[in-house]
């Protein structure tokens, strides 16, 4: 999945960041180019409106301590070539230096104005962002009928707040019902596709008793969202999702329909183990793949103290250093923690270490803890049986 705020690693996200780096090097190489110039034999060439227009290069691409550094390196430029020149006393000196005080001046106030209209619009953004955020990835409520939830959304580019991850968690009269997705895309594309499917999953889930029926839903939400005018024909070829649909009911099993997303991850006794699909199918998106009935309801036992855990790939594909995946059901296995929220922090904090802080991708995941009859009438306390199957 991509962040709406993130560019690929390479391509036109990098190639922009690199001539940003190469403009904010302008100014210091014009000052160079001037020094160059005065302390040899070229020195009869006139470098005066150069090094005045050096605090104003810095203004466009820096920020008013990039532009107070350009302005000291050219008024250190100035005063040491009129010095070696032996150029003092000159009217030409002073008109060079009161025209570099005047443009400094400016430069600076310039920059200072557009920085502080950047950061009000970027905090504009993220306001919007994180009110996007508030409708299309909201935390799943912390109880649901028989089981406690969690849920938990890591971005990889810092200051992104949505993208292509989606998952939501939601109570009806046929259990509990969760999803977790992934686009195949990127940026406001990636965005649409996982509104489209998490709003045909909201409204499905509560009318369709087959747990199919709500996967085929997602699928032509999906495919009327590609369908709309107007959309890019590569985010048509491209923009498939990786979704998985899962139902707690008030048997002690949990039910799964799969379309090419990664195996939840079922803690057990202490053991984790995937709940691999006998039948893999594709993702929503590429229907046309598909052989034979378009999925299947698999069911696995799901006692009280169990834990689901539904996740994107950003998680198991997660590498460190020695370009090692990252381990999930080690450290599932290794968690030891209360609550499902506080078992996600643990999660996140071992993933952290893993990466180094530093995530290729971003992550979504959903914790959902099977507790008794007892529990889910009373308090809502972990019971000895939650307690002691984890640790």
């Amino acid at each position: 999945m991509r962040s709406l705020s993130r560019s690929p690693r390479s391509g036109t996200g990098a190639h922009s960041g690199v001539l940003f780096t190469l403009a904010q090097c302008v100014p210091f190489a014009i000052a160079l180019l001037v020094v160059v110039i005065e302390l040899t034999p070229l020195h009869f060439l006139y470098t005066g409106p150069l090094l005045t227009a050096t605090p104003a290069l810095a203004a466009v691409t820096m920020g008013p301590k990039g532009t107070l550094s350009a302005v000291a390196v050219a008024v250190a430029v100035s005063v040491t070539t009129a010095t070696y020149n032996d150029a003092w006393g000159s009217q030409q000196v002073y008109s060079n230096l009161l025209a570099l005080l005047l443009v400094s001046v400016a430069s600076v106030t310039t920059s200072s104005a557009v920085r502080a209209r950047r950061e009000s619009e970027l905090n504009q953004v993220r306001r919007i962002a994180e009110a996007a955020q508030g409708v299309l990835l909201r935390p799943v409520p912390s109880r649901l009928g028989p089981v406690r939830a969690a849920s938990m959304y890591l971005a990889a580019e810092t200051g992104a707040q949505i993208g292509g991850d989606l998952y939501e968690a939601v109570q009806t009269r046929y259990g509990v019902r969760l999803i977790v997705g992934d686009v195949r895309g990127k940026g406001l594309p990636a965005v649409r596709a996982a509104a489209a499917v998490l709003g045909a999953f909201r409204e499905a889930v509560h009318y369709q008793d087959d747990l199919v029926e709500v996967m085929n839903h997602c699928a032509a939400a999906l495919q009327r969202e590609r369908s709309t005018p107007g959309v890019d024909p590569d985010a048509r070829m491209e923009g498939f999702v990786t979704a998985l649909v899962a139902q707690v009911p008030d048997e002690q099993v949990v039910e799964v329909v799969n379309r090419g997303h990664p195996a939840p991850l079922v803690l057990h006794g202490g053991r984790a183990r995937a709940l691999t699909s006998s039948s893999p199918l594709p993702p929503l998106g590429l229907e046309d793949f598909i052989v034979g009935p378009p999925g299947t309801v698999e069911s696995y036992p799901f006692p009280p103290g169990d834990l689901l855990l539904l996740h994107t790939d950003g998680v198991i594909e997660a590498r460190n250093r020695d370009n090692d995946f990252f381990a999930l059901p080690e450290a599932m296995e290794q968690v030891r923690a209360a609550s499902p929220q506080e078992f996600l922090e643990e999660l996140h904090q071992g993933l952290i270490r893993h990466t180094g802080d530093s995530l290729a991708d971003d992550v979504a995941m959903v914790l959902a803890e099977r507790v008794d009859d007892e529990v889910a009438e009373g308090s809502g306390a972990p019971s000895a049986a939650a307690d002691g199957g984890r640790r």
